[in-house]
């Protein structure tokens, strides 16, 4: 029923949005806000005769641009390799001249008679092409030829560059699983809007989604609960249950599959795979990780008192893990959770007192940090550096920790101080499974809690109390998407969007830049397109 109302108040959105792009007398609608924006007179038309030109290491993008507008248009275009393109031609080109753009920044510059994109590396002539797409009109994200319309670009230079290197959005596959043609979906929103890291959130207490070949019952076991919980989360004895078994994972060739399409996309992917807490679903499948109590994979949301145990083989069974896991995935960071651990079965467990005595740490944080701390150093024996939220801070921070503040934002500023890299989430902006109006009439099942978009756009990752010395080491922000109640792909994308597409330009767009007035009269076009993408939206506000 909710995702049946999502869908009719999306068509209205987009009425709203067409009758509000008619009074937007810009052809430039671009989101996120590029650095600079030049308009000149006239339009690029593009027709089946023009060709692709591109220099050797700027190749793959030319195909992948050809790709991109084929199905819309019809048009097989031609990708030639050579000098300059000739009149009507359209040219990508590496230029190391553009360095001051930086690794993803790109030089556009479309006239009547041709279209150049320079950037220095590919990735920035990557984030040309989704520039490109979006100046086209916005049939050409549908699948299909259209007839009637006439595929022109405005005449336009466009200079720009990322703000932040951390662009990211999470996705939480624990509480409900997602299938991986939805989540290639989910890398190429994140790509069309110039996001760069797709943080995977692959275990959980209801529920572990990825295939470990030396511990099978993770998924065996682990990847399945027996039923879940109906309507808000409830720990009483009238909390009503489905009685369907829900569940699913992705192989190591799906994970593997999937790193590859994001790869390409320019999307590097973290996995989240949680320690010491949220770990339910492994305890059910391999009892020894926990304190004897024997569990069932949980079939409820919240915070549960079952917890890994401190043993060395424990933290040896979760190092294995990580082994099969950065063979998956080679990117340089590797999230392990670390929030919300209850530690009251710890306190009142034998062996984990007796542990705590044996190592030498004060307390139950102290252990927690303990814990983290093997799992830093084995993440920096393999080049790969710990990213956590911001409770690994509890009883001290692990060398190499990346904190990800999601608890407000003084645990980002203290990390930033003591000289840890961070990444901002915090609830108050980024948490996109919040209710996205007051008006619960008006919104699906979910958090009681609101954030608003005009909320979610005015975020400024760097706070203003932390000294400009530490500033460096924010790294960026992140989208954050919790599932309890997201049962299904369409579920997420109303959530998400058009959210998304806000924090996407706090991300890129320089401070200065912003403006949300000329955000939403952008933001009227762009509903045009994430409807030709099928994304069930939001109605804009």
């Amino acid at each position: 029923m909710r995702i049946l109302l999502a869908g009719a108040i999306c068509g209205l959105a987009l009425v709203s949005a067409r009758s509000a792009f008619a009074q937007q007398p810009s052809a430039i609608t671009v989101i996120p806000q590029p650095v600079k924006v030049v308009e000149h007179a006239g339009r690029f038309v593009l027709t089946g005769r023009t060709a692709v030109w591109s220099d050797v290491p700027a190749a793959a993008i030319g195909r992948q641009f050809a790709r991109y507008v084929e199905p819309a248009t019809g048009f097989v275009l031609p990708v030639r390799s050579g000098g300059a393109a000739p009149a009507g031609g359209i040219q990508f080109r590496i230029d190391p001249a553009l360095k001051r753009l930086g690794p993803e920044g790109y030089l556009l510059d479309v006239r009547p008679t041709r279209i150049v994109a320079r950037a220095p590396e590919a990735a920035g002539l990557f984030y040309a092409v989704q520039t490109i797409r979006q100046l086209l009109p916005a049939a050409i994200f549908r699948d299909a030829p259209s007839g009637e319309t006439t595929w022109t670009v405005p005449a336009v230079t466009i200079e720009d560059m990322p703000r932040f290197g951390w662009r990211g959005a999470h996705l939480d596959a624990g509480r409900h699983f997602m299938p991986k043609e939805f989540v290639k979906k989910y890398i190429d929103l994140l790509a069309l809007h110039k996001l760069n890291t797709f943080h995977w959130h692959l275990t959980e207490d209801q529920g572990w989604r990825l295939e470990i070949k030396q511990y099978p019952k993770l998924t065996e076991i682990g990847a399945w609960r027996k039923e879940t919980i109906v309507g808000r989360n409830r720990r009483d004895a009238a909390a009503q249950y489905d009685g369907t078994r829900h569940g699913g994972f992705y192989t190591q060739e799906d994970a593997r599959e999937i790193v590859a399409y994001a790869r390409a996309r320019f999307v590097t992917v973290v996995p989240e795979i949680e320690m010491p807490g949220h770990a339910v679903a492994a305890i059910a499948a391999y009892p020894e990780l926990g304190l004897g109590d024997p569990v069932e994979v949980a079939t409820r949301w919240g915070i549960f008192s079952d917890i890994l145990n401190a043993e060395p083989s424990t933290v040896t069974f979760m190092q294995n893990v990580l082994t099969e896991v950065m063979a998956i995935f080679p990117g340089r960071y590797i999230h392990v959770g670390g929030d919300e651990a209850d530690k009251s079965k710890w306190k009142t467990n034998a062996r984990i007192q007796a542990r705590i005595k044996e190592l030498g740490v004060t307390d139950e944080h102290g252990l927690q940090s303990w814990f983290i701390r093997q799992i830093d150093t084995f993440l920096t024996a393999h080049k790969r550096r710990l990213v956590g939220w911001d409770e690994i801070l509890e009883g001290g921070l692990a060398e190499n920790a990346v904190v990800m503040s999601w608890r407000g934002t003084s645990g980002g500023i203290d990390a930033a101080r003591a000289g840890h890299d961070v990444v901002m989430a915090p609830t108050s902006n980024t948490y996109l499974d919040y209710a996205q109006s007051s008006d619960t009439s008006k919104e699906p099942l979910g958090q009681s809690a609101v954030l608003t978009i005009d909320k979610v756009y005015a975020y400024e990752p760097v706070p203003e109390e932390l000294e400009p010395q530490f500033a460096t080491h924010v790294l960026g922000a992140q989208a954050q998407l919790w599932t309890e109640y997201m049962a299904t792909p369409k579920a997420v994308e109303y959530m998400a969007y058009p959210r998304l597409a806000a924090l996407a330009e706090v991300v890129w767009t320089p401070k200065e830049r912003k403006d949300y007035a000329g955000f939403t009269a952008r933001l009227a076009a762009h509903a045009a397109r994430l409807q030709a993408l099928d994304v069930n939206f939001h109605p804009l506000q």
